[in-house]
């Protein structure tokens, strides 16, 4: 009987999965301004700053912020400012805007780090089922960074792959 080959192994292709990319979601929190507005309309700075001062920011130690307000209401610039001044020390990153934003930003972080060494000259395959946030976006940075290092890149499944880049 014929031994079992792994013929993906043996073809050189390096396959890379976009799930390695995904930010840990249980290290994300979100900052609603929208509960510090009175009624739910307007931002009074004095009760904001109260808000400010009595918050327990300890809660944000080590996590991924977004700060947002969730209803339609004119928020000024400084309002966010003062939280974000209050998560310099603490948070591991902070920006205004929903999860999503948060978490492509966490994803193009990744990206960018992205030891290229292994990926020199390869011919790499990018998997296309992944559960990922906005999986277009996470793909769009990831040529962009693999490209100019890459013999070939290629979408899909080692047994049924769309040609991306061959370089010439």
């Amino acid at each position: 009987m014929e031994e079992i080959r792994n013929k993906v192994k043996e073809s050189g292709l390096i396959s890379m999965d976009l799930a390695i990319f995904k930010p840990d979601k249980s290290q994300i929190i979100g900052i609603d301004i929208a509960d510090q507005l009175w009624e739910r309309l307007i931002l009074k700075e004095k009760m904001f700053r109260e808000y400010i001062d009595s918050n327990d920011w300890s809660q944000f130690k080590g996590k991924y912020v977004h700060i947002f307000c969730s209803e339609d209401a004119i928020v000024p610039t400084w309002a966010y400012m003062l939280v974000s001044s209050k998560l310099v020390d603490v948070a591991k990153m902070v920006i205004v805007g929903n999860q999503i934003a948060l978490e492509k930003q966490l994803i193009s972080n990744k990206i960018e780090v992205l030891d290229l060494s292994e990926f020199k000259d390869g011919r790499i395959i990018i998997k296309g089922c992944a559960d990922i946030v906005e999986p277009e976006y996470a793909m769009s940075q990831l040529i962009q960074k693999l490209q100019p290092v890459a013999k070939s890149i290629m979408y899909g499944e080692p047994c049924s792959t769309v040609p991306i880049f061959k370089r010439k």
